[in-house]
């Protein structure tokens, strides 16, 4: 029988939607705000990245609009050939100057900071300690690298100090550490400031993806700034698509290490670079988080009352400590249908996250807080989501 080339496509899809396993992507017919229009329907957002707003914040917008004006809509180059423009270099002023450090570097993506810097840090002769929930990006990096890999239990801080016992008697060029700051999918955090204490023992390098931490926590300056480590971790990878609303991702720490990154990350040296009207974006949302403390402080707010409010419900939250409010469901179908209920009957919009994102005994639908919405909108949202859960006996 003569062999189809794609017939496994189909088949795959099958099989994932028979399992409830199928990612349904809608789409959205306006800014990310909580109040918007997603395929054609009014509803109440609750699961955007975008923690403070900043995504349609008049000054971050007016920035975008104007650059684009001035400069044009595309970069035109990569970065190392004629892609950075004196935007660019202000930007990587300012954000290492908020984030406390020595220099910092504009990259095309959180995933491409991972999967781009990692392999260039470490390499055959050396090994990586990574969090056992670590994000993709990070263990797609560690895979390219080539480096010996071991995982320590999640936030176990015993664990990794067992781990890098026995690193260091493998006798390695290089031991990294590497951990989320922030854990997108449970919304706990990394316990930062013992894992520093256990990594100088052994001289190993820290690398921190702080995508989820950066605009929330430490004042919005980011895990590291939360734990006052200002100086003792050597890589932090960050997002500016997250709590700062807008695109691309960013490396912070020495200027060896920003030069580094710029002769050495593959991402880096050969993607296009950001638009301009994006880099003035990314510059305006860094004064906004500076000057506009009241948009951290309601997304704390809100997360402190809302997360109340479900656990009294009986869901399940798990560890989380930030915005990230998981609702963990368990049998993915549920976690699915509850997640469609809400939006088809509630006008509510939360994505359900199945495996592989997370184990398919742990799915759930990720709710996340946003600094714009208001108490009632939560109350709107917890009176559905109470009612739902009820309706498919989930408390």
């Amino acid at each position: 029988m003569k062999r189809d080339p794609v017939g496994f496509l189909k088949e795959d899809m099958t099989s994932l939607r028979k399992d409830n396993l199928e990612w349904i992507i809608r789409y959205l017919e306006g800014g990310s705000k909580p109040h918007c229009i997603v395929n054609g329907k009014e509803v109440l957002m609750l699961n955007t990245n975008n923690y403070l707003g900043l995504a349609t914040h008049p000054k971050v917008v007016q920035a975008s609009i104007d650059a684009t004006k001035k400069y044009g809509a595309g970069a035109g180059a990569v970065p190392v050939i004629a892609g950075s423009f004196d935007l660019t270099r202000e930007f990587q002023e300012k954000f290492a100057k908020y984030k406390e450090v020595e220099a910092s570097l504009l990259c095309q993506t959180g995933f491409a900071v991972n999967s781009g810097l990692i392999p260039m840090l470490v390499g055959k002769l050396d090994i990586v300690v990574s969090d056992e929930l670590n994000h993709g990006s990070i263990i797609d990096g560690v895979r390219l690298s080539g480096a010996k890999r071991v995982i320590y239990k999640h936030r176990d801080i015993s664990d990794l100090e067992k781990q890098l016992k026995e690193a260091e008697k493998g006798g390695a060029r290089r031991i990294c550490i590497i951990t989320d700051g922030v854990f997108s999918m449970d919304g706990d955090m990394a316990p930062l400031d013992k894992i520093v204490n256990v990594a100088e023992d052994f001289g190993a390098m820290i690398f921190v993806d702080d995508c989820h931490g950066e605009g929330v926590l430490g004042d919005g300056k980011g895990i590291v700034a939360h734990f006052n480590l200002q100086g003792k971790v050597h890589v932090e990878g960050g997002s500016m698509s997250k709590g700062f609303g807008v695109f691309g991702g960013t490396v912070a720490g020495s200027k060896d290490l920003i030069e580094f990154c710029k002769n050495k990350s593959r991402t880096y040296l050969l993607s296009t670079a950001h638009p301009p009207g994006v880099v003035a974006a990314n510059i305006a949302s860094i004064e906004v988080a500076e000057n506009e403390p009241q948009h951290v402080k309601a997304v704390w707010e809100h997360t402190n009352y809302f997360k109340k409010e479900v656990q009294n419900m009986g869901y399940d939250t798990g560890r989380s400590e930030t915005p990230i409010i998981p609702l963990i469901i368990g049998d993915p179908g549920k976690a699915q249908e509850l997640a469609r209920i809400l939006f088809e009957e509630e006008n509510i919009y939360g994505t359900p996250i199945v495996f592989p994102m997370v184990a398919r005994e742990l799915s759930r639908i990720r709710v996340q807080m946003n600094a714009l919405l208001t108490k009632d909108d939560l109350n709107t949202a917890l009176s559905s989501i109470e009612k739902v859960g009820k309706k498919l006996d989930i408390i």
